[in-house]
């Protein structure tokens, strides 16, 4: 198993967008609504400036999103 680290809101927005997703809307405060047309799933993500997003939320980021661990990891 990968040990996923906590990282930039910026490096998951990134490979977000790799994969496919959008930006769909600003979300109540700093968290931004990501959507996939093609999967048709959304993911939230917390974008506070100059904060790591902790690892527990990157998991629930990339389980929202219909990813691995190891497809995150490796884009």
């Amino acid at each position: 198993m990968i040990k996923l680290p906590s990282i930039p809101a910026r490096e998951v927005i990134r490979k977000l967008k790799v994969t496919g997703f959008v930006f769909d809307r600003q979300a109540k405060g700093s968290h931004e609504i990501w959507y996939n047309p093609v999967t048709k799933r959304r993911t939230v993500v917390p974008n506070h400036s100059g904060m790591d997003i902790p690892k527990g939320t990157v998991r629930a980021i990339i389980h929202e999103a219909g990813l691995t661990v190891e497809e995150f990891v490796r884009l």
